[in-house]
This record gives structure tokens, C-alpha cells and sequence, in this order.
């Protein structure tokens, strides 16, 4: 790697390992290199990163040896799980478990965490304002990365915990707008009126965490709160239709109603939007805009990402 630095990137043909891969490689004279970790090496993803000029790798989380095979003579890492991949808390905190392992042995100077608050810190189990899942999370998704946060502070790895939020890319598939019986366009979220929601382009959490790296040591045990924009949901709505040229309205779900539906994940992104919700200034407060940009200048707005996706806007 012609002496640079390598990075490990878990997820690399993801959007966040993805984004934290092509960030690296599109600056040469950082001092870094890219070390693409997949399941899959020979996929299109895989080989467009490898055309790229990163190194990539087969390494798998239920083979913990290839994990750490991957992370022999690494710098650092960009460590993210995907949770949506089997939908299991207990699953994940097993994966985080890997990692940690693995980057331990390594010996690795530097990792960047893609994690979550554990909701439980302001919302109790005892608290019955949403149903308990999986046994002890509210939000299994959020609850079980928030709690690893602790697994790499045991181990004495010299970590940054990069807190993530909503992906503007969920208005790309379920929470796109719609057009109602009335032939409005409608803009439907679980998500009370005047509530923000903090959002951010997935690609943005990698370039981010691309910038921790040249940061460097001082990032080391320091979270840092990420997001592109506050937006309430009529916000959302509002600049819909100004990029779409017609109006949007803003619909809000009740949280209960939402998870009746049955669709698939209810309990789970009812909770979570609930918690946005019930938790909207601690949320965003702990992802201040302006320190996000002096980090990443180039940080996406809604208005931004929108601007580069509007045609994908189903």
C-alpha cells in the first residue's frame, strides 16, 4: 500500500462502508488506503471498489477468523453492523463482538464506530409509553449498538463513536411521498406534528468518518453527533414540493397506529420514530449542524441530497 495507512472498512459495499471507501480513494494524498471488506469479493460492488484502487477482501462476521484475518496490518477501521440484515439485537451485539475482537488482536490505532444512542438511557423499559421487543430493547436496532459502545471501551480500543440518524434514503422507498385518494401528494411519517426529525445522507456518515481519520488522535474517545438537517415533517413536505413543482402535504401517523399495520418492522420504526419524537431536542441537540460541518464541510443538506436524487423520488 505503497506506505500509506490502510483503513478496514466493514460494509464496504454499502452505503456507509461505501461511502467511507470511495472518500479515501478519492484522495490519494491523505495518506491513506482502502482495505474493502465483503462477504462477497466478486460482486459489481466489490470489483467498481477494487477498479478504484482498493484492496478487497473476504471477510464474513459468523467467520470471525477472516474478520481478523482482514485486520492484520491495518491502521484503523470504519466498523458498522447492519442490523436490518436478520432483524436481531442479540445477533448484532454478537457481530460487535467480533469486531471487537478483531480489532483488539490487530492492535488498531484507530476505529470509527457507527453506533446509536441506547435509548434506554432516557427512556426506561419501565416506562410504558411504547411496547418493550426482543425481551429489553425499545429500540433493538438503536439499543443493542448503543450498548456495544461500552464493549469497545473495555477493550482498550482507541475508538470514536460516530452517533448516526435517519438516512435521507428512506424517502426513496417506504417513507417516499404519495399521491393521496384525492390526487395530493402526501408525505406520510409516524411522527407528531412540530416534531424534528434529524436526518443525513448515508454516504455522508462515511466521508465523515473519513475525515475523523485525518483528524486523527484527537477524535479518539470522543462521540460525535451527525446530521445533515433538523426538519420537522411539514419541512420535509414543504421542500418536496418545491424540488417535485407541485404541493406536498404532511400526513402524521400516530405512533400506535403505525405499528398495528403489520407492515414489516412496525414495532421497531414505530418505536423509533417515537423515540425522535418524545426525544426531539436531545436528539438533535447531540447533533449540532454547525460543528457536523466544520468536520465535513461538504455535508449534504435535505435540500442538497434532494437536489441529486429528486428523479429517484418514487
Amino acid at each position: 500500500m505503497n506506505g500509506k495507512k490502510i483503513i478496514a472498512v466493514t460494509g464496504a459495499t454499502g452505503g456507509q462502508g461505501g461511502g467511507a471507501a470511495r472518500a479515501i480513494l478519492a484522495d490519494p494524498d491523505a495518506g491513506f488506503a482502502v482495505r474493502a471488506l465483503t462477504r462477497n469479493p466478486d460482486s459489481p460492488a466489490a470489483r467498481e471498489l477494487a477498479a478504484l484502487g482498493a484492496e478487497v477482501v473476504r471477510a464474513d462476521f459468523d467467520d470471525e477468523p477472516s474478520v481478523h484475518k482482514a485486520f492484520e496490518g491495518a491502521y484503523g477501521a470504519f466498523l458498522v453492523t447492519n442490523f436490518w440484515a436478520h432483524g436481531s439485537a442479540a445477533k448484532e451485539t454478537e457481530e460487535v463482538n467480533v469486531l471487537v475482537r478483531a480489532a483488539k488482536a490487530a492492535g488498531l490505532r484507530h476505529v470509527v464506530w457507527s453506533t446509536l444512542e441506547d435509548t434506554r438511557e432516557l427512556l426506561p423499559l419501565e416506562d410504558d409509553r411504547m411496547p418493550v421487543l426482543q425481551g429489553e430493547y425499545n429500540v433493538p436496532h438503536f439499543d443493542a449498538k448503543g450498548a456495544a459502545n461500552e464493549l469497545f471501551r473495555q477493550a482498550g480500543i482507541p475508538t470514536t463513536f460516530l452517533n448516526t440518524t435517519f438516512f435521507f434514503q428512506g424517502f426513496l422507498g417506504n417513507f417516499a411521498p404519495r399521491r393521496g385518494e384525492d390526487g395530493v401528494l402526501t408525505l406520510t411519517l409516524p411522527l407528531e406534528d412540530g416534531k424534528l426529525l434529524a436526518g443525513v445522507d448515508v454516504e455522508d456518515i462515511g466521508r465523515t468518518a473519513f475525515a475523523v481519520f485525518k483528524g486523527g488522535e484527537r477524535f479518539i474517545g470522543e462521540t460525535i453527533g451527525l446530521a445533515g438537517d433538523h426538519l420537522t415533517g411539514a419541512q420535509y413536505a414543504e421542500k418536496f414540493g418545491s424540488a417535485l413543482g407541485e404541493p406536498v402535504r404532511f400526513q402524521a401517523v400516530p405512533y400506535d397506529v403505525f405499528r398495528s399495520l403489520g407492515v414489516p418492522a412496525a414495532d421497531e420504526v414505530g418505536n423509533m420514530f417515537q423515540y425522535y419524537g418524545d426525544f426531539d431536542r436531545e436528539f438533535t441537540d447531540a447533533r449540532d449542524l454547525t460543528k457536523a460541518r466544520q468536520l465535513n464541510p461538504a455535508l449534504k443538506s435535505f435540500d442538497d441530497w434532494l437536489a441529486g436524487n429528486i428523479a429517484h423520488v418514487n
